[in-house]
């Protein structure tokens, strides 16, 4: 399975990993973020941006991005790169003051501009949110952030009245994937969820 990573826990990011392409069914919307503006870049009004996509620069490839309540609508040019963020230029913006204004603001693409997932391939706003259950039915928590720290990604479930617990993202450990009904399934190891309380 395959991971399109959107990006971090509170925020939806699109990076092909081996299972995944990154809440709650029924709060899903038609826009992914792909990305932040992360401050200002010389004197001129470029800005850096941090890419949640799998090649860094497709962030602008994909048209026009928006702001997170949708009122701003404005394509990136890239100019540069620098450790770890993408040098951009956004039309109007002319100045080291504006750009700096901009930082924080995260940047999204509509859901019908990104590529489409292949079979058992999700992106990571797919599975945020998802109800965790295991073969029977038992519910163990809820899909609450997704991890890549080297060695394939890895679920985050926040479960209620017990600490969170880390689910590898395996076809093994999770072999249903069912966005639509809003629930993944797992079949754990002995021992992954040991703590009491399931």
């Amino acid at each position: 399975m395959a991971l399109r990573k959107l990006p971090h826990p509170e925020e939806a990011a699109l990076r092909p990993s081996r299972r995944i392409r990154g809440r709650d069914p029924a709060e899903r919307t038609s826009r992914v973020c792909v990305g932040v503006i992360t401050g200002a870049q010389g004197v001129h009004g470029a800005v850096r941006v941090k890419s949640f996509t799998a090649n860094p620069e497709d962030i602008a490839g994909y048209g026009p991005v928006e702001n997170e309540s949708g009122d701003w609508c404005f394509e990136l040019q890239l100019i540069g790169v620098a450790k770890g963020v993408l040098i951009a230029r956004i039309a109007g913006v002319e100045d080291r003051d504006q750009a700096a204004a901009l930082r924080g603001i995260r940047l999204y693409l509509t859901r019908a501009a990104l590529p489409d997932t292949a079979a058992d391939e999700y992106y990571h706003a797919d599975l945020l949110g998802l109800e965790a259950v295991l073969g029977d039915g038992t519910p163990v928590g809820r899909v609450r952030a997704i991890h890549d720290f080297g060695a394939g990604d890895t679920l985050e479930l926040a479960r209620p009245g017990a600490p969170p617990v880390m689910v590898p993202f395996t076809r093994s450990v999770v072999p249903v994937v069912d966005p639509a009904a809003g629930r993944l399934v797992l079949a754990p190891p002995p021992g992954l969820l040991d703590d009491g309380e399931l």
